[in-house]
């Protein structure tokens, strides 16, 4: 199996997720939906040297792991590739901002530290949030939900055929790359000489691959409006879940719980 074929085992992969069972799972699409843009935009609200405050934030995700089924370390492997880019994004706040914060022992922190943990925490806090809402909901009841809350029908169409036919593409390249092989054995990757002819074949197999696939659409009924999966209903279970969550969030926004606890234990 080779790495494009491994990709689109992933893809399948994180669909058999989604349509596992369990409390989180059986929430409504819109429910879920609403808390993860509430759970972000609270996480990114928070000061850049406010990590004490930004580290109760991670036992909301760690709670929906627990009743989802899903293992935390799931999330990280299927994000491995996006999260050395989420940690990169602060390094160098540590040589911009050297003021001294705070005193561990001997060991003086500078602003710039706290800040670029800060940021590293916000990006994987976010990540795992929405790797949490993908994991748990078919992606046709996320743009269901999307067009419920009035996301312009041509923007949901658009994502939800991109997700649903970029396992066609990837197919493609995996019998475009096989293809290669056959006739260069023995060659690791593709060499540079062939890169441009190569990406010309998928173009235009890509375009021809869209054709059939927009005129089948056609065949079954469609004329530029998309039938979404059915809906959960919006129930008295998923507004008590989001209105406790986003009470939970504000709760942590607004109070330190990391310096709270180290008082009383001080005491």
């Amino acid at each position: 199996m080779n790495k494009v074929e491994k990709a689109l085992s992933e893809l399948g992969a994180m669909d058999e997720l989604a349509a596992q069972d369990s409390p989180i799972h059986r929430l409504s699409a819109a429910a879920k939906l609403l808390n993860t843009i509430a759970y972000i935009i609270i996480v990114m609200s928070f000061d850049k040297y406010q990590l004490s405050g930004l580290i109760p934030m991670l036992l909301w995700p760690v709670l929906l792991f627990q009743l989802s089924g899903i293992r935390v370390g799931t999330c990280f492997y299927k994000l491995r590739i996006v999260l050395p880019l989420v940690m990169a994004v602060g390094l160098f706040n540590p040589i911009f901002d050297r003021h001294i914060l705070l005193h561990v022992g001997k060991l003086a922190v500078s602003g710039g530290v706290i800040s670029m943990l800060t940021l590293m925490l916000k990006g994987v806090l976010c990540l795992m949030a929405s790797f949490l809402l993908v994991a748990t909901t078919p992606f046709d009841c996320i743009c269901a939900a999307l067009r419920k809350m009035h996301v312009p029908k041509t923007l949901v169409t658009l994502l939800l055929l991109t997700y649903r036919y970029v396992g066609v593409m990837t197919e493609e390249v995996a019998v475009m790359t096989d293809a290669y092989h056959l006739r260069a054995p023995g060659q690791k990757g593709i060499h540079v000489s062939a890169w441009g002819s190569f990406l010309g074949q998928l173009l235009l197999r890509s375009m021809d691959r869209a054709q059939e696939l927009y005129s089948s659409m056609l065949l079954r009924g469609y004329h530029q409006h998309f039938h979404y999966a059915p809906e959960k209903p919006f129930k008295a279970a998923d507004a008590a879940y989001l209105i406790l969550s986003i009470a939970l969030f504000l709760a942590l926004r607004f109070v330190d719980l990391s310096q709270l606890l180290g008082r009383m234990i001080v005491r």
